[in-house]
């Protein structure tokens, strides 16, 4: 048997072998290093700033800090809108693991509303889920308590403490202020696109209506931010870095509070407007729309049920009628027809009309009353101001037309927007040949043209654009620009926002001015339908009242308010200015509804009332009611406004029952049988519906109105109802007569 064969070791070709091995093997490892190298150098060096931020991002987390809203107040520094703290019950939707038990476990510690969780819920459908949501606000210490006990039983559930708008005085001066309210979708939707969302990153509240709202920005503020550190559980270890956030400028007005409190004590629980304010500057002094409404309401969400009392309220308290409410101005313009037409040439200072109590158009058998049956006599412009004469003024529009009527008026100031410092305003409705033809599809008469002629008809204004146009006047054709805010002031600048007088009505002779202003004097001096309210002032002064219907009554039916709804009385006004040499003051009045009598008897008093105060000692040296009273007196009011809409919805309820009743009876009888005659005072063929003099939306914008297809006919001095009769010869609009003082 052969041996087997002994091999021998090849060592250099194991050598060979074993070093080829281990090179691949350190060059495997040298690749791996160097790959670990090259990632090691991206990510510390190519791309530090990066993942820093990223590991940042995890530790450090940017809080944005809510600027303080800045502070309005009135002329003489009286705080009218404060930033009072209030705490809240807030939950952050991506931190709560069960949202709606979350909220039945905070239900179960406090009173939740169910209106309250509805609305969080769909707070909560409309926000982003790591923003902060408030289940409940206005908090009251033993709520807080109570949920600070239990708060650490509830993730993503914190307590807030903040500062929010509040407003001492009430309704006093809601119109003007207006409010602010939490951010809407639509409203984020126009920060964003204004690329104002980061500024608004902390902030819950924006303005809303009113002063608030035009004067957002410079009123917000700047945001602010905290960087902070946080933990692995997102809670706060430490503040690295905090850069303060700039408080929003404070803004004063051109409003006095004193004056402000006599204008709703002279208006009293009637409705109306009053604006007060300096024909030199602009500056508004008071401006009362009532009713009003409590803006507090509305700065932590108002109930439905507070909502729609207000919504549904037939008083319109959510109208502005300082700037929305619109009203014939009646005789508050002859002062500016007679300036129109004298400069017109059509009379002159000495020119005389005769007016046996009435004025017929040529061809017209019907004719227009004065409110005086036997008349003035032979008028001249001193007299047809003084007394009020319509006749006067039914001949000069006649003669003067309505174009030149209506591009003199809106050079005043009428049919445009004023320019006032707040969003809510109409520019009300100065008629016009041409707006006749394409709004009404008919052709412009002669009637319509002497209705306009004493502030009738289709011509519609605000109290603001009578205040205005009388400044106009006052200023011999210079217009000034009505302003709420007089300056923003800051740390280190105050900024002035009254605006400068345009001359914006240029006359052949000034004279004309001051013929006007001097029969606007002797209305308040010389037995003129003013006279009576100002007996004894110790200032002189100037103005002119009106009476504007608000109803069509037929020719032949006596005008009886006692036999009218209450709230188709006529409307009282009256414009006045003082002193009469170098006027300092111009107040506007409307008083709606009233009883008797017209704009002498129951709007100049009121005006009187404010400028009484303005030259009293008092308005220099306001003694003012302190808080607990202001509380007081708007508890007092929010309580009689509860009263007031219970009664109206007793009387609705009662009229509708009335009409089912009189639907069954008329159901159950034959047709025409049982038809009952129309009131004594109503004409039967007579629609009787409301001009439109009434501030018509409840809604804070209101576009702008348009009046009744048919302009309201005027009454003589003793309610004496006057007709309309259509000419098919010369298309004009016959009205028996008209204004009334």
């Amino acid at each position: 048997m052969r041996k087997p064969r002994i091999a021998f070791a090849d060592i250099a070709f194991e050598t060979l072998l074993f070093n080829r091995r281990a090179l691949i093997a350190f060059g495997f490892v040298l690749l791996c290093f160097g790959i670990l190298i090259a990632n090691l150098y991206n990510l510390q060096v190519l791309r530090y700033e990066e993942y820093s931020t990223r590991a940042d991002g995890n530790r450090i987390k940017l809080v944005p800090l809510s600027p303080n809203r800045g502070m309005i107040f009135d002329r003489r520094g009286t705080l009218l809108a404060e930033n009072a703290p209030v705490h809240s019950i807030e939950l952050v939707p991506e931190q709560v693991p069960d949202l709606q038990a979350t909220v039945e476990q905070i239900a179960a510690i406090i009173e939740i509303t169910p209106e309250q969780k509805a609305d969080f819920f769909k707070e909560v459908k409309a926000q982003r889920r790591f923003k902060s949501i408030a289940l409940k606000e206005l908090l009251t210490e033993q709520e807080v308590a109570r949920l600070a006990v239990h708060l650490h039983k509830l993730k993503g559930v914190t307590l807030e403490a903040r500062l929010t708008r509040h407003y001492p005085y009430g309704d006093l001066l809601t119109h003007g202020l207006g409010y602010i309210g939490k951010i809407n979708d639509k409203e984020f939707k126009q920060i964003e696109e204004n690329g104002q969302s980061p500024n608004y990153a902390a902030t819950r509240d924006i303005g809303k209506i009113g002063i608030e709202k035009f004067y957002e920005t410079q009123l917000h503020g700047s945001v602010g931010f905290q960087e902070v550190e946080v933990n692995n559980r997102g809670r706060v270890i430490r503040t690295l870095r905090e850069q303060p956030a700039v408080s929003g400028d404070d803004l004063y007005l051109t409003m006095d509070l004193g004056l402000q409190l006599k204008a709703q004590e002279a208006l009293g629980e009637n409705r109306g407007a009053i604006v007060a304010l300096d024909p030199r500057t602009g500056a508004i002094l008071a401006f009362y729309s009532n009713p009003s409404y409590d803006p507090n309401l509305f700065v932590h969400g108002i109930s439905g049920k507070n909502y729609r009392m207000l919504l549904n309220s037939p008083d319109r308290p959510l109208v502005n009628r300082m700037t929305q409410g619109v009203y014939p101005p009646a005789s508050t313009v002859k002062p500016l027809m007679a300036v129109a037409g004298l400069e017109a040439g059509i009379v002159t200072e000495h020119t005389r009309v005769p007016d046996p109590g009435f004025y017929r158009l040529p061809k017209v058998s019907r004719p227009w009353r004065d409110h005086i049956k036997w008349g003035h006599g032979y008028v001249d412009v001193y007299t047809g101001i003084i007394k009020s004469c319509d006749t006067y003024f039914y001949d000069l529009a006649y003669k003067m037309g309505v174009d030149r009527i209506s591009d003199f008026m809106q050079k005043a100031g009428y049919g445009h927007l004023s320019g006032i410092d707040i969003g809510e305003e109409t520019s009300g409705l100065m008629p016009s040949r041409e707006w006749k033809k394409v709004r009404r599809k008919q052709n412009w008469g002669p009637g319509d043209t002497i209705n306009i002629g004493i502030g009738q008809g289709y011509w519609q204004s605000t109290p603001l654009q009578i205040a205005l146009t009388t400044s106009t006047l006052i200023n011999d054709g210079a217009r000034i620009t009505p302003r709420l805010g007089e300056s923003f002031r800051n740390a280190e600048q105050q900024t002035s926002l009254l605006k400068p007088l345009q001359q914006v009505i240029e006359v052949v002779n000034p004279q004309n001015w001051a013929i006007a202003r001097e029969a606007m004097y002797r209305t308040v001096l010389e037995g003129g339908t003013a006279h009576g309210a100002f007996i004894g002032v110790p200032y002189t002064a100037g103005g002119k009242t009106g009476t504007a219907q608000v109803i069509n009554i037929a020719a032949g039916v006596k005008y009886n308010a006692k036999n009218i709804h209450e709230r188709h009385r006529d409307n009282a006004l009256f414009v006045g200015y003082a002193p009469h040499d170098k006027p300092e003051i111009v107040v506007s009045v409307i008083v709606e509804n009233v009883g008797s009598g017209g704009g002498g008897t129951n709007a100049a008093p009121v005006a009187r009332q404010l400028m009484d105060y303005y030259f009293s000692p008092r308005y220099n040296a306001p003694q003012l009611p302190d808080r607990a009273t202001v509380q007081k007196i708007q508890a007092e009011r929010a309580a009689a406004m509860v009263v007031r809409e219970q009664r109206y919805a007793e009387e609705a309820a009662r009229e509708k029952a009335a009409k089912e009743l009189a639907a069954q009876k008329a159901s159950l009888s034959k047709a025409g049988a049982n038809v009952a005659p129309a009131p004594a005072n109503i004409d039967a063929n007579t629609d009787n519906v409301p001009a439109r003099s009434q501030p018509q939306n409840a809604a804070p914008v209101i576009d702008t109105p348009e009046p009744e297809d048919l302009p309201a006919p005027q009454l003589d001095e003793e309610g004496q109802p006057q007709g309309q009769q259509q000419n098919s010869g010369n298309n004009a609009t016959a009205t028996q007569s008209g204004g009334r003082l």
